[in-house]
């Protein structure tokens, strides 16, 4: 993630929720990795598989910064995503729905590890 201070606001977000929004995108792509949801995460720029991924992140970051009242407007840079993410939508109908039955699962992950985390300085049980 870029420093926080990066960030800018818009007519539509402050630079915090710009953050927020960003952070949330890029942890849900960090949900796919093999070792937690295991989506394909072996995709090139601009292949039907990036697009997906772009699109389940995009669909995940949306319902995070929904359950946390979270300003997410689209912002200049999803315009670079905008057609290959129409390309995909138009080669299958079922696609939104697979996106978004992803981007579930990746918040449902996201949020459940908060109940699995301990406060600082708190020691595991043996």
């Amino acid at each position: 993630m870029p420093d926080r201070e990066l960030f800018v606001a818009t007519s539509t977000s402050h630079a915090t929720e710009n953050y927020y929004a960003t952070l949330l995108h890029e942890l849900t792509h960090w949900s796919g990795h093999a070792s937690r949801l295991k989506r394909d995460l072996i995709n090139r720029f601009g292949d039907d598989a990036y697009a997906m991924e772009e699109l389940v992140a995009e669909l995940g970051a949306a319902f995070l910064c929904a359950d946390l009242c979270i300003t997410n407007t689209p912002r200049l840079d999803h315009a670079a995503y905008v057609s290959s993410w129409l390309k995909v939508l138009r080669d299958d109908t079922r696609a939104i729905f697979t996106a978004a039955a992803k981007a579930s699962a990746a918040v449902d992950y996201l949020t459940g590890l908060h109940i699995h985390a301990r406060p600082v300085g708190q020691v595991a049980a043996q």
